[in-house]
């Protein structure tokens, strides 16, 4: 793990900020997004903006760093994935309330922005990498879902129904 020198309070309070947002974090993703152009990026923050993800560009140091003090020590497996996807230009989505959004979000940029490149993430505490965040991103959003589900419930129920009508309808005839 990469050490700070003397008087580097910013750098700490940067750290201290990215470990409130590792442990506070459902999901996050990393993405590489060396030759965006201004307008892509402007969209692609407003994309994020409006589905509540907190986006943004920091120092891979730092970052490991970080994620070294909310518990992702260097013998471990995950920290070793997460510091591979730490090289190059790095900007990482992090979602505090809905596990899916920062992988369908940024899957929807990148297809869009082609030199977005999703790096890997974080879901529920574990490393996962940029295959699974591009198969998380196909999952439909919690409300399709909701909805999928109420008319998987609401189909016997109303089935019976329709049958019951048809037997009353019967014998009124």
């Amino acid at each position: 793990m990469a050490e700070l020198r003397p008087n580097q309070e910013a750098k700490r309070a940067v750290i201290n900020e990215l470990v409130d947002k590792i442990k506070r974090a459902k999901a996050f993703v990393m993405v590489e997004y060396k030759g965006i152009t201004v307008e892509a990026d402007t969209k692609l923050r407003r994309a994020y903006r409006e589905a509540n993800i907190d986006y943004g560009v920091h120092k891979n140091t730092l970052m490991r760093i970080a994620l070294a003090e909310a518990g992702y020590r260097e013998d471990q497996a995950d920290y070793d994935k997460f510091s591979q996807c730490l090289n190059g230009t790095t900007a990482i989505a992090f979602s505090y309330d809905d596990e899916i959004a920062p992988a369908k979000v940024t899957k929807e940029n990148a297809d869009k922005i082609n030199v977005l490149k999703i790096k890997g993430g974080m879901m529920d505490g574990k490393f996962v990498d940029a295959a699974t965040v591009e198969s998380l991103a196909k999952i439909p959003s919690k409300p399709v879902l909701l909805g999928m589900l109420a008319n998987v419930l609401n189909a016997p129920v109303q089935g019976l129904a329709i049958a019951l009508k048809a037997v009353a309808d019967k014998k009124e005839a």
